[in-house]
């Protein structure tokens, strides 16, 4: 997921690619290894620098999809045709080959494992990748907080980390899984494909009774309606947490 890169005071560091996964035909997963990395919450980013050899340098922010590993972080790129950063790093950044990343950015986007509220989580698109920290991060805690996914996509072939996410359905016990499908839907699926609604997050969503924590992430006007449609159910606004690219 990429936004646009953010100013601060953080220190510009060397990472070295170490593996890249195609997730999906326009999504790729990079993981770098970065000297003295100090570490990052569930649902930061980073500021991505490249500088090509006439001195002209671009850069991007992109979320970290990845639970805290030490000196190593897992970031979930999606090609933008005509961009000029994504379709870099999607295909033709060779593994060993090193960039510049400024890290990790922001306080308020984040999951603690110390928080026992449970947890709504609502992805389109590639707004999964914060969440998908989250997810892991669970994982790895060893954490019982209950938590539901509702991931918005257009097709099957666009739902990034698909074994993933089922895997962790069936085994990860308190992960609830909903993958609403816009254009076109599985086989078989139960429904109509179309536009991520109220019926669906009163449906999937923890009630408004529960109290819980509220992270939603995807393009500016889907995380507006989507947000919009929590408070209307009744939701603290202050538990609603945002994050929007695009």
């Amino acid at each position: 997921m990429a936004r646009t890169a953010v100013s601060g005071r953080l220190t510009w560091r060397t990472a070295a690619l170490a593996e890249a996964t195609d997730v999906t035909a326009s999504a790729r997963s990079l993981v770098f290894d970065v000297p003295g990395w100090p570490g990052h919450l569930p649902g930061q980013h980073v500021d991505v620098r490249l500088t090509a050899e006439d001195g002209y340098s671009v850069q991007r922010s992109y979320s970290i999809s990845s639970a805290p590993d030490g000196e190593r972080f897992e970031l979930t790129v999606q090609r933008v045709d005509g961009g000029e950063v994504s379709p870099y790093l999607c295909d033709v950044l060779p593994v060993g080959a090193e960039v510049e990343l400024r890290g990790p950015v922001g306080g308020w986007f984040v999951w603690r494992a110390t928080d026992q509220a449970p947890v709504t989580l609502v992805a389109g698109g590639s707004g999964i990748a914060p969440l998908m920290a989250m997810i892991r991060a669970r994982a790895a805690e060893g954490s019982r907080v209950p938590f539901r996914l509702i991931y918005s996509v257009r097709t099957p072939d666009d739902v990034c980390y698909a074994d993933e996410l089922r895997r962790r359905a069936r085994e990860d016990g308190g992960l609830d899984v909903h993958i609403v499908y816009t254009r076109r839907a599985p086989e078989g699926w139960p429904g109509v494909p179309g536009r991520l609604g109220l019926a669906e997050l009163n449906t999937h969503a923890w009630p408004a009774d529960f109290a819980p924590n509220v992270f939603v992430c995807g393009p500016t006007g889907f995380v507006e309606t989507v947000s919009d449609v929590f408070v209307a159910l009744g939701h603290d606004p202050r538990r609603v947490r945002t994050e929007r690219f695009g």
